[in-house]
């Protein structure tokens, strides 16, 4: 029902884009949650419990590739993600990373990436009390509603496309919705070649995000300029902070949040460091650079990395926001960080591909025709 009420206010506004408001996404009014007289701790739960978080980034299908069996609504100590922790750290939806050992392109990686297409589906399907796959901000709604865990596909990395738009619809089709730009001839130091605006522009088409954690900086503002939906960082922190290659710099970070678009802070002790206090300094930190509107969370668990003290598993969100509440973040801002611009970005998102398919027909471009 939330898709078909999505489907009636957002065909509407189709046809009448120039009377749009500034922001046709604009929150209500926030109500706060939670008692101001107890714990840190029992106020972050009772906020998660309202505002569940939406992570932007898991490891989960290829670790699961190396498991003889599992069973994720019992419980998997073989990997940092399960339904018991993803209800216990309150997670309401997550982005399940396609990403590919490197050293696979061309024909192998659309090849992977298709066979981990296949098992995401296949273990959501199994797990059907715990998990829902969707594509869609109000799917993604109506599950958390359901009391499921809302799995959205990607991202997967560029060379899952072959360079082929044709390839790159067929993955939406088969749930593909959110695409890294980096690891590709069109997307370099030098910003994107004229088939990597016509990628972008047709993801844009498609309702498909630009991921551009760790692309490179050409890439990254060239994406910014051309792409009518929000792109995401969905691993990157603050390089004033931590000198991590896929870190942002703060000029990047001031750009992404004239943008709109979201940086989505990784829990590892690689790009953050070694405590929940230092990804709480991130978060910090981008939330003055770019804006509360555009600071989000990945807890990039099941992705080989380490993770901060008191972070070590899907279920430890609510040590994260109690830290906040500590550093005075408001419920309003923590609502924000953990649900609300995630929902923003994919309502923006199904906005913009309506609105495009209405003026354009999907693209019959090839490399060789614009970049040859």
């Amino acid at each position: 029902m939330a898709d078909l009420q999505d489907e009636l206010h957002t065909t509407a506004e189709v046809g009448g884009l120039d009377d749009l408001p500034a922001d046709p996404f604009e929150a209500a009014p926030y109500t706060p949650v939670s008692d101001p007289g107890t714990s840190p701790l029992e106020r972050a739960h009772a906020i998660l419990a309202v505002h569940p978080v939406a992570d932007g980034y898991s490891g989960l299908p290829w670790a699961l590739r190396h498991l003889p069996w599992f069973d994720l609504e019992l419980g998997e100590s073989a990997v940092d993600t399960d339904v018991p922790r993803l209800r216990e750290g309150h997670v309401g939806a997550l982005m399940w990373s396609l990403h590919l050992p490197e050293g696979l392109d061309g024909d192998r990686a659309v090849g992977a990436t298709l066979e981990q297409l296949d098992l995401v589906r296949t273990v959501v399907r199994n797990h059907p009390e715990g998990l829902r796959l969707v594509g869609t901000a109000g799917q993604t709604t109506d599950a958390r509603h359901c009391g499921r865990v809302a799995v959205l596909l990607g991202p997967a990395g560029a060379a899952a496309l072959g360079d082929s738009l044709g390839i790159l619809r067929s993955l939406h089709a088969l749930g593909l919705r959110v695409l890294t730009l980096s690891g590709a001839s069109w997307a370099s130091e030098a910003g994107l070649t004229r088939f990597g605006e016509e990628v972008l522009r047709e993801m844009n088409r498609l309702g498909v995000l630009a991921d551009l954690s760790g692309a490179a900086e050409g890439t990254i503002l060239r994406a910014l300029a051309v792409s009518k939906a929000p792109v995401l960082c969905t691993r990157s922190a603050a390089r004033a902070l931590r000198p991590h290659p896929a870190n942002l710099p703060d000029d990047l970070l001031a750009e992404l949040g004239a943008a709109k678009g979201l940086c989505m802070v990784p829990l590892t002790a690689e790009q953050t460091g070694p405590t929940v206090r230092d990804v709480a300094d991130h978060l910090d930190h981008v939330r003055t650079v770019a804006g509360p509107e555009c600071v989000g969370l990945s807890g990039t668990y099941d992705a080989g990395t380490a993770h901060p003290q008191e972070l070590g598993d899907a279920s430890c969100y609510p040590n994260l926001i109690a830290e906040l509440l500590d550093r005075g973040w408001s419920e309003e801002d923590l609502a924000l960080l953990t649900w609300g611009n995630v929902q923003r970005v994919l309502r923006s998102a199904d906005f913009t591909a309506r609105a495009a398919q209405e003026r354009r027909e999907p693209s019959t471009s090839r490399i060789a025709d614009l970049d040859g």
